[in-house]
């Protein structure tokens, strides 16, 4: 862990190599959350669905986490673990507003159109498993890369999720499994965000004691 905090170290080539390789993969990550982001937000608000519009909210987060990772990608590691604690917040932050809107659709919400929920739930289950796939080598990195990976893999089981909630609302006529995939959506990124957001506060702890010793070596 040191040893990433250290602002002398020179970087291996193969370090070097791994970086240049996960900015490529947060960039094409970054678009195509960002593009599903756009077709989900219709397509719930077309279909009437709130787990989709949860799914949307979540990629729109996680283009911004993205595009957050890109620009501490090379700063020291109390930076990226500041990254990684706002990036936590905004997780959880997401849990809380899909909670609440879930509660108050209990009594207003109308029975969502299923053949929506299904088709686009399945385009976005393949958008999130390639870009699951090809982070799964950076999950065990510091907590930015964690909060990276552990954001596609939530997108995956949410997606699921939905397809699920689709073929309940197809079957029963009604909205309530909608509303049941919306909840367990948002207490997985309430989970996700408590889950990073301890392992940031550990870097950040981690990192000012390293820079404490490199003060009084100095």
């Amino acid at each position: 862990m040191s040893a990433h905090c250290c602002n002398h170290e020179t970087p291996s080539p193969s370090k070097i190599v791994n970086l240049v390789r996960y900015r490529r993969i947060l960039w094409v990550a970054l678009l195509a959350n960002a593009a599903m982001f756009l077709v989900e937000i219709g397509a719930g608000l077309q279909a009437g669905s709130l787990s989709l519009l949860a799914d949307a909210i979540d990629f729109a987060g996680d283009a911004a986490n993205y595009a957050v990772s890109l620009a501490v990608l090379a700063s020291a590691l109390a930076w990226r673990a500041r990254a990684a604690v706002l990036k936590a917040v905004s997780m959880m932050g997401f849990g809380m507003y899909v909670l609440g809107h879930a509660l108050w659709s209990l009594w207003s919400g109308a029975t969502p159109e299923p053949l929506t929920m299904g088709v686009v739930a399945m385009l976005a289950l393949a958008v999130n498993v390639g870009v699951a796939w090809t982070l799964y080598a950076f999950r065990e990195g510091d907590a930015n890369m964690r909060s990276v990976w552990l954001c596609s893999r939530n997108d995956a089981v949410g997606n699921i999720a939905v397809m699920l909630a689709a073929l309940g609302v197809f079957g029963t006529g009604s909205a309530w499994p909608d509303l049941l995939v919306a909840s367990l959506m948002a207490a997985l990124a309430l989970h996700g965000g408590l889950s990073v957001l301890r392992q940031a506060r550990r870097e950040l702890k981690d990192g000012s004691e390293e820079d404490n010793s490199h003060g009084h070596a100095h």
